[in-house]
């Protein structure tokens, strides 16, 4: 479907690729990975029209379409999200005006026996049926689903964009990529913004979808869920397996093993060989075997071990500056968004060297109580930082933040001072910026460099407590293996908002739990919360829905049968009553899209004698109707989900 062919990108004398070639099949699923840098994303622009190669070509039918989705986007903000969203089906809209334009002309007509008449009536006719074949009538509702899979509320889609953060404007960005149901997909980081649900929704779509997908993720178990193939760049090079990640990290490791194994064997026969050749050279009467050996390394085809990209982070915290015992302590923490209530009374206390998770939903407020603690809005209640206590900040759009006019070397050296100014280009290096790269403009950096500079600025002077909001955004597994160590190392304190659990794995020994504006403190790692929650994963944490409790824990305990009992009734009566009005709505759709059924053929094959005008007011009415009947039969059955889960958590 899509050939690279002999691809070659040179920047500024370095050369990113140097003659690969490989092939984009129909359903492929392919990952593609590498270190940062390596050119994942350049290699995307080039198959997307967005970049030029310096040599080779990209071959793909004329009529194949894509959906690219990149790291960084320029965003509009003139319109709501419903609006913006639209633009996916901007033919369909085009066709919904002029079907509403050509209706009203008939309907004010009355030469029914006339040319200029059937000529209207004919291509009405022409455009309803070109619109059913799009699947026009669907298609408001397939925007509210999409935008409600990725996260957006019923009550968000007829608010600007530009009251939205850039992290929720790129899933609208997604959203209208998904919709347009392209052949091919393009998804540079796709997660980056996402919430477990999303990241688990967005899941499923793509493993049912029917065209091809070529995927760049630092997220291994998202990899592994959509993944059938695998394609490494490392140093110019590309290595394609038709196998998911994991699987690929076994067989490179083998593969490199035995290259390794019969390159040792090779050369070991290599040097014997030499030995005898140098040793029986100026015998007669080892002549023949001298000549005979000769001929043998002549012929011999040499074994080449693949190169290898040892080079990697070497990320080292300087020592925490000593602190007092307590590191923070909350009292009575809320926080109000307008009307949004995101936390209500909260009470916390983090000791000096305490590694602690913030987990839950997105919204429920992790990276509101990160920017309490550093004083950056207002709120209720009272923070109280220790004695001597020094903070980090790495926010999870800082990378995002940096000014993209100025260079690496600049970046750093403005935010620098005392001695740590003449070690700069050390510290880069260590962070893997040497050489002609610390010349960089942040503007040309890719979204994993990005995150390594931003970083970088966390190491210029002691902090004893850090506190990191989505850190591994953006870095390769190796750099999130290398940043989790020297996390583990620090002899501060660390506070972490994550979704990813392999990550906080043997890392954290605190975790909060954020849900319904509480926090709930569990002690140990990160494996024994979840095995307390009776959960395998953090995606399951994050799609459960919170059950709102009045009563306290103690009077939970003394009443709890009564209370399960009381539930338990008022659930099944919600959830009948739910159930019964689900079923009236979905007969309701069926008998509104049997009446469009019926007026699209007497459209399609009008009688001379009937007055169609009358016809194409109803339909119009009708198809109104079954929109909204559709987006309420819709809200019932989510309605009647999160009931029937309730009942199972309270059973």
């Amino acid at each position: 479907m899509i050939s690279v062919n002999q691809l070659t990108v040179d920047f500024g004398g370095f050369r990113l690729f140097d003659e690969v070639s490989f092939l984009i099949n129909n359903r492929d699923r392919i990952g593609l990975v590498g270190k940062n840098g390596a050119g994942k994303s350049t290699l995307l622009k080039i198959i997307a029209d967005q970049l030029v190669p310096s040599a080779g070509s990209v071959a793909k039918p004329k009529e194949l379409t894509i959906g690219y989705l990149p790291q960084h986007i320029d965003y509009s903000d003139t319109q709501t999200v419903r609006e913006e969203t639209e633009q996916a089906f901007s033919e369909l809209i085009h066709l919904e005006n002029e079907i509403e334009r050509l209706t009203k002309q008939v309907s004010q007509r009355t030469d029914y026996e006339s040319a200029e008449y059937f000529e209207l009536i004919n291509k009405l006719t022409l455009q309803n049926e070109r619109f059913a074949m799009l699947d026009g009538h669907n298609f408001h509702s397939q925007i509210e689903v999409t935008l409600k899979g990725l996260g957006f509320k019923q009550s968000d889609l007829d608010r600007p964009t530009r009251e939205f953060s850039g992290g929720w404007r790129m899933r609208i960005e997604l959203a209208k990529i998904l919709l347009k149901k392209p052949d091919v997909f393009l998804l540079d980081e796709p997660t980056n913004h996402l919430d477990i649900e999303s990241i688990q929704w967005l899941e499923d779509y793509l493993k049912s979808y029917a065209g091809a997908l070529v995927l760049i993720s630092h997220d291994r178990a998202f990899l592994d869920n959509i993944t059938n193939r695998t394609v490494e760049i490392s140093l110019g090079k590309m290595y394609d397996y038709k196998v998911s990640y994991s699987r690929f990290v076994e067989l490179r490791h083998e593969r490199r093993e035995q290259q390794m194994a019969a390159y040792r064997n090779q050369q070991k026969k290599i040097e014997d060989t030499e030995a005898f050749i140098e040793r029986f050279r100026y015998k007669a009467t080892k002549a023949v075997q001298v000549q005979s050996r000769i001929k043998q390394l002549e012929k011999l085809e040499r074994i080449e071990v693949d190169e290898f990209d040892g080079s990697a982070l070497r990320i080292q915290f300087p020592p925490a500056p000593h602190s007092g015992s307590i590191t923070i302590k909350g009292k009575g923490i809320t926080k109000y968004y307008d009307q949004l209530h995101v936390l209500d009374d909260l009470d916390f206390v983090i000791e000096r060297g305490e590694k602690v998770a913030f987990v839950g939903k997105n919204g429920e407020g992790k990276t509101t109580m990160a920017r309490i603690i550093l004083n950056e809005i207002e709120y209720g209640g009272s923070i109280e930082l220790g004695h001597q206590v020094k903070i980090g900040y790495f926010a999870q759009n800082q990378a995002d933040q940096l000014d993209n006019s100025l260079t690496v070397l600049e970046t750093v050296d403005r935010v620098a001072v005392g001695d740590i100014r003449t070690k700069i280009r050390d510290l880069l290096g260590a962070f893997l910026f040497s050489g002609e790269d610390v010349d960089k403009k942040v503007s040309v950096l890719s979204g994993g460099e990005r995150t390594r500079l931003a970083m970088v600025l966390l190491l210029l002077e002691p902090v004893n407590l850090l506190i990191l909001d989505e850190p591994t955004n953006h870095l390769d597994m190796r750099s999130k293996e290398l940043l989790k160590k020297a996390l583990a190392d620090f002899n501060g304190t660390v506070i972490l908002v994550s979704h990813d659990r392999d990550f906080l794995n043997g890392l954290v020994n605190k975790t909060y739990e954020f849900t319904n504006r509480k926090i709930k403190e569990h002690l140990g790692g990160i494996y024994e919360f979840l095995e307390k929650k009776k959960l395998e994963s953090l995606k399951e944490l994050e799609s459960r829905p919170s059950i709102a409790k009045s009563a306290s824990s103690s009077e939970m305990e003394t009443s709890k049968g009564k209370l399960s009992f009381e539930e338990r009734k008022d659930l099944n009566r919600r959830i009948k009553k739910t159930a019964t009005e689900a079923e009236q709505s979905e007969k309701r759709v069926e008998d509104l899209e049997d009446q469009l059924t019926k007026m699209d053929a007497l459209l399609q094959n009008p009688d001379k004698n009937d007055d169609l005008s009358h016809i194409y007011t109803d339909y119009e009415k009708v198809k109104k109707e079954l929109d909204e009947e559709m987006e309420r039969w819709e809200k019932l059955n989510y309605e009647l989900e999160k009931l029937e889960t309730e009942k199972c958590e309270l059973e």
